[in-house]
């Protein structure tokens, strides 16, 4: 047997991160308006000011953390190296620079380690959510970190 990935399960109900720049705040409060009767049947949450507005517009429960610049990008992948997290919603503005910008890299970093769903832009975002996948369980091989490291621990001895 292969110990080298491990098979991960995204739920039906799956948990949706929602994260926006300022200047992108507005589209995805109207995005998540246009989406809500597909996004009350998921857990949702959000970076600070992202989460409030979200849940305050569209009167959808947001889970909230800390805004972006203050952690909440590392909270949110840190949730997804806990599992927590199945799908990232993630409008980010390319145009301007942010601030944290190495904790937006690593977000996505993190992300795309752990094999996670993430859209960027609205476009992507309304072929992700209206997918056929989002109303079943998703299945998924994400590499065995713990195997990796025992294999190279392992490599590392017999070379000394």
């Amino acid at each position: 047997m292969d110990d080298s990935y491990i098979t991960f399960t995204i739920a039906k109900q799956k948990t949706i991160a929602l994260i926006a720049h300022d200047g992108k705040k507005k589209e995805l409060i109207e995005w998540c308006e246009q989406n809500q009767e597909i996004l009350r049947n998921h857990f949702l949450c959000g970076t600070g000011t992202t989460a409030r507005l979200v849940a305050e517009k569209t009167g959808l429960p947001v889970k909230g953390y800390n805004s972006g610049p203050l952690g909440g990008d590392q909270q949110i992948g840190a949730k997804i190296v806990e599992g927590v997290i199945d799908f990232v919603v993630f409008f980010s503005d390319p145009l301007e620079a942010q601030p944290h910008d190495p904790d937006v890299k690593a977000l996505l970093r993190i992300a795309q380690v752990y094999d996670i769903p993430i859209a960027n832009n609205r476009a992507t975002a309304d072929f992700m959510i209206r997918s056929p996948l989002m109303n079943q369980e998703y299945e998924h091989q994400v590499i065995n970190f713990k195997q990796s490291v025992a294999d190279r621990v392992s490599e590392k001895s017999r070379l000394i």
